[in-house]
């Protein structure tokens, strides 16, 4: 494995590759650190000299572990079951709830971006025409996502959608009366042995539930072990195969579950830029991937390269 990862380097087919920690049957099996320009959101870094120590943003692997730590309040009677009515649980906006289109939501829809919304998150992330930033800059994020347009019925069609995770977000810190960093800290990265993060902040101060978490790549392959191992005790183990269960197919082919992408032979966090946090059950493998290639439309290319030609090559 590493033979092939240093092949893959000196031919520069792996460009942009800040980060890699592969943990197979509980022992770190291969483990990469590169240096090159990096950047929190959108703020200029400089050029960062990667380690097991130093933050990394996720961008939207966030939303993954979002869904956890869903699973976690969810198992302590804290936030609505995945078949409640959405709107019921947001009781600030009683002309929203009147509508009985959106009358229909149930958190689920949240849980699997089966809104039927309008929601574009195309435009780069730099730019406003961009709808998770827009809902970034908003006064009132959750008014923002939940009066977008509607463009189908709910439950029907797979539309990638960072406001949904707003909404998880939300449920989460209300249910628990804690912020969600918070509540991380207390429920799922203090008992993973995660001592440093981050968690980025809209405009509005909250933290993004969709893309704001900063984790080492060493702490990130921590939560995928946590899913490999059915939740440690830490997530109910009910929640990660109802989570992990598929139940749409997305635009560009894996299928979803629950704020998390279902392939054949893995299921996977994935984030802008090229950030990955996969978890193959049936090698006992887990692999996260940080890189810096934000907003590039090659920016799949370094870790599907990894994936196929280094992680799982040869391995079934």
């Amino acid at each position: 494995m590493r033979e092939r990862l240093d092949d893959l380097l000196r031919a520069g087919e792996l460009d942009g590759l800040h980060g890699l920690v592969v943990v197979q049957g509980g022992r770190t099996v291969l483990e990469h650190y590169g240096e090159g320009p990096d950047f929190s959101w959108a703020t200029d870094l400089g050029v960062v000299r990667f380690g097991p120590e130093v933050l990394h943003d996720l961008r939207s692997v966030t939303k993954s572990v979002t869904a956890l730590l869903y699973g976690v309040a969810l198992g302590e009677g804290l936030v609505p079951a995945p078949a409640e009515p959405l709107l019921r649980h947001f009781p600030d906006y009683p002309d929203l709830a009147a509508d009985p289109a959106r009358a229909r939501l149930t958190v689920e829809h949240a849980l699997t971006m089966t809104l039927g919304f309008e929601w574009r998150e195309d435009p780069p992330y730099d730019s406003p025409a961009n709808a998770e930033i827009a809902m970034e800059m908003a006064a009132d994020r959750y008014r923002f996502v939940l009066e977008r347009p509607i463009v189908g019925p709910p439950g029907q069609r797979w539309s990638y959608c960072g406001g949904a995770t707003a909404l998880l977000g939300k449920l989460i810190a209300d249910g628990t009366g804690r912020s969600l960093p918070e509540y991380a800290a207390e429920k799922l990265f203090t008992p993973l042995g995660i001592r440093r993060f981050e968690w980025l902040t809209g405009a509005d101060g909250v933290p993004s539930a969709a893309s704001g978490l900063r984790l080492a790549a060493p702490d990130l392959a921590r939560i995928g072990e946590l899913v490999l191992a059915g939740g440690r005790g830490i997530v109910p183990a009910d929640w990660i195969a109802t989570m992990l269960r598929p139940r749409f197919t997305t635009e560009w082919g894996p299928r979803y579950g629950y704020q998390w992408y279902v392939e054949d032979r893995f299921v996977a966090a994935m984030g802008n830029g090229g950030q990955r946090l996969v978890v193959a059950a049936g090698l006992g493998l887990v692999a996260a991937i940080v890189t810096g290639n934000y907003d590039r439309p090659d920016q799949a290319r370094v870790p599907i390269t990894l994936l196929e030609e280094v992680i799982l090559t040869d391995r079934g």
